[in-house]
């Protein structure tokens, strides 16, 4: 039996549950005759979150209605005392906010996660609802436009503070081999549905011409489609067209030399300056870690490949690029000689049962990220080029093997992420029995990379990540 409803308050303000109360479900919703219907409707509200429940239909009836008045403060869990519910119940939720009301429905038909509906007027806060039902576990999150959630956030933000959704083999989403395929949906709609970290391996077409300018899309050596050459040509055109349109956001993309042939990393360096990211308008490529006003509208450049020699002369002789290239192999934990980067990229699940090993590697680095304190610049006096240190946490949830279908990507996809969407929501940044001001860390994720998200429009762990900047906003509302 689950114990009563946990709510956890994961957004910057306190919130104040006011009401609570319980329907019997009607049979015309719990035999599945909207089931389908609202399932096919969620897939139009992808900028934002899941839609919110639809209303009960009658005839149900109320058989518990309470007047509660349970403050939950920002970043802490408090348990209630209502009961979980059973099968056949649905639970009503009104939350107060300096005066604001909103309610939540749950369960919602479609999914986990599920925006509450305001029951004010032009409501000046939005939230959205986590519900796991095992768990008997609520969480609340800032509802944010996840097609420019960056824009909420200050210009002198490091970038590597912030919690940052990515995906892995981005432009994977094409009919390709088995384990080649990591992506259920394109990178334009990765990119409108908040994912803000692409990872991109190419293949150079004509290294030893250096006129052309053709990359090939691969994955290891093979390439991303078994329906013609895919190019990372076309892929910036993509990224480029949600900038402009987007100028609040920023792109970081990582790029690698696979693939076949005889290519160097010192030809693809060169291929890369000369024809694609010598623009510093559209590219940032200083070998830093930018803040967030430097690169917005713009692609930040991280390369795990090596420079050809003029390049080694970039920027005063540091380089060219956020250096990645000396990037540890099947690593639970490493950090790269630059500093910039921390790294979890363990990939080699080669029985299905080693996925649990995955996840806690996957959880801890999570918690390496959480515990790092942003010094934000001008605070308390620090100018920004004093500010310390502080890496980017990639934190790869991908895995497979080519020769066991159980660990195909999708199928490692389908039980990590959602252990790491309940992780954070019940876990992250949380220390048992802790007041808030003891948790010390912004609770940044760092960059999570991910495969197949997305799958049958199912963005929870998207909203999750985005969400857990909010501790972050709150610092900086209140500098």
């Amino acid at each position: 039996m689950s114990s009563a409803l946990t709510i956890r308050n994961l957004t910057s303000r306190p919130v104040d549950l006011i009401k609570y109360e319980y329907n019997a479900i009607a049979p015309s919703l719990s035999q599945g005759g909207m089931i389908n219907i609202t399932h096919n409707v969620t897939s139009l509200f992808r900028n934002f979150t899941t839609p919110a429940a639809p209303p009960v239909a009658e005839p149900a009836t109320t058989f518990i209605q309470q007047d509660v008045s349970i403050r939950i403060e920002p970043f802490t869990s408090l348990q209630t005392d209502i009961k979980p519910q059973k099968p056949n119940e649905t639970l009503h939720l009104t939350f107060e906010t300096e005066g604001e009301k909103h309610r939540l429905d749950t369960p919602t038909l479609s999914s986990r996660s599920t925006t509450l509906n305001p029951l004010t007027e032009n409501p000046r806060f939005n939230y959205t609802a986590v519900h796991l039902l095992e768990h008997s576990h609520l969480t609340l999150y800032s509802s944010a436009h996840l097609t420019s959630w960056m824009r909420s956030l200050k210009d002198d933000t490091p970038l590597s503070a912030l919690s940052i959704p990515g995906t892995h083999n981005s432009p994977t989403c094409h009919r390709a081999l088995p384990s080649v395929r990591c992506q259920a949906t394109s990178p334009p709609e990765q990119l409108d549905n908040g994912v803000r970290f692409f990872d991109i391996r190419v293949q150079p077409e004509s290294p030893l011409d250096p006129s052309k300018d053709g990359l090939i899309l691969v994955h290891g050596v093979f390439p991303i489609s078994l329906t013609g050459t895919k190019y990372l040509r076309d892929l910036l055109v993509e990224v480029y067209t949600f900038l402009d349109r987007n100028p609040s956001e920023t792109v970081i993309m990582s790029l690698k030399r696979e693939g076949t042939g005889e290519a160097t990393d010192a030809q693809l360096s060169r291929i890369l300056r000369d024809h694609y990211a010598g623009d510093p308008n559209r590219w940032f490529t200083a070998p830093r870690i930018p803040y967030l006003g430097e690169a917005r509208g713009k692609i930040v450049l991280i390369r795990r490949f090596g420079l050809d020699e003029n390049l080694k002369q970039e920027w005063g002789g540091a380089g060219w690029g956020i250096n990645a290239e000396n990037w540890a192999d099947n690593t639970p934990n490493a950090t790269c000689p630059s500093g910039d980067i921390c790294v979890q990229d363990f990939y080699e699940v080669l029985e299905t049962v080693n996925i649990e090993k995955k996840i806690q590697y996957s959880q801890a680095h999570l918690e390496r990220a959480a515990r790092c304190v942003c010094t934000l610049p001008e605070q308390d006096g620090v100018s920004a080029n004093q500010s310390p240190k502080q890496p980017f946490f990639i934190n790869f949830l991908t895995a497979s093997n080519f020769w066991k279908v159980g660990c195909w990507p999708e199928k490692i996809a389908a039980k990590l992420n959602p252990a790491i969407v309940d992780f954070l929501c019940r876990k992250h940044n949380e220390i048992d029995g802790a007041a808030p001001d003891q948790v010390s860390g912004d609770g940044s994720t760092g960059i999570v990379v991910c495969d197949w998200v997305g799958y049958r429009g199912n963005w929870d762990l998207v909203r999750c990540i985005v969400g857990m900047n909010a501790k972050l906003e709150m610092r900086e509302r209140n500098a």
